[in-house]
């Protein structure tokens, strides 16, 4: 049974402790999700790269290359689980020298942005934008072919309806699938303990092995990310609905006129 005294002390006792792993966990999920989009983009487009036959034999080469790059990339990342490649990129490190302990920040600060947080930006970072890459390469292609052939016909370039016509459309209706993205690294971000970065998981699981309070620790812990969850949601919700031009309120108190 849950020993509800014991979990209310485990949490007011770890306050501060567990607070730091929340930090951790939302820096690495928001960062991860947004420089994993904009690598993403550069995935999405280097995969789509058209060799033309009028294109000489070294521009040929090069586009082939950077297109088997982008799709071996693509494939890696996507087909092995993000703790693996944790752990690899941590080994790699240690067998070119780079010690990520010896990165430290002064004060308190350092209990969320250390050595290890960096790297765990890294390898979250890099996963993520092997899915980006997908979600943002169907996005393009679900736009409606229409708006190229207009945008060429006013006398735009290739490259210039891409950015400014195709892409920002492309982002728009990939945005829940985007939103989806960031959701699942708050979870995700969890299997980052293995190589001792402090995020939430290993904040509350070192709290557990210390007390032996588990069921109730791990209860915390469920209940802090779906929390995280949730709000995550909301907020993307409400900026679906923004950029959709929908007016919208917090205030539970604001009515239209007719509703009462």
């Amino acid at each position: 049974m849950i020993n509800f005294n014991r979990l209310f002390k485990t949490l007011s006792d770890n306050f501060d402790f567990i607070g730091y792993g929340i930090l951790s966990t939302i820096i690495l999920a928001v960062f991860g999700t947004v420089i994993g989009l904009i690598l993403g983009i550069f995935l999405a487009y280097g995969k789509g790269i058209k060799v033309k036959e009028l294109d000489n034999l070294a521009i040929k080469i090069v586009k082939n290359i950077v297109k088997g790059l982008c799709n071996i990339y693509s494939i890696v990342l996507r087909g092995t689980p993000m703790m693996v490649q944790a752990l690899i990129f941590k080994y790699s490190c240690q067998a070119i020298g780079v010690n990520w302990n010896l990165i430290n920040l002064p004060g308190t600060i350092n209990n969320v942005l250390n050595g290890w947080l960096f790297a765990g930006l890294i390898v979250i970072t890099l996963n993520t934008a092997a899915y980006m890459g997908e979600i943002v390469r169907s996005g393009m292609n679900g736009v409606d072919k229409g708006q190229e052939e207009g945008a060429r016909s006013l006398g735009m370039s290739a490259s210039r309806t891409s950015i400014s016509i195709i892409l920002p459309q492309a982002l728009r209706n990939a945005l829940p699938t985007i939103g989806n993205e960031l959701i699942v690294n708050i979870k995700d971000s969890s299997v980052l303990n293995v190589i001792a970065v402090t995020e939430l998981f290993y904040r509350i699981n070192d709290i557990a092995t210390t007390n032996y309070a588990f069921l109730e620790c791990y209860l915390i812990l469920a209940v802090i990310y779906l929390i995280l969850t949730l709000i995550a949601s909301l907020c993307l919700k409400l900026v679906e609905k923004k950029l959709d031009g929908v007016k919208f309120s917090l205030n539970p108190f604001r009515f239209k006129r007719g509703e009462l």
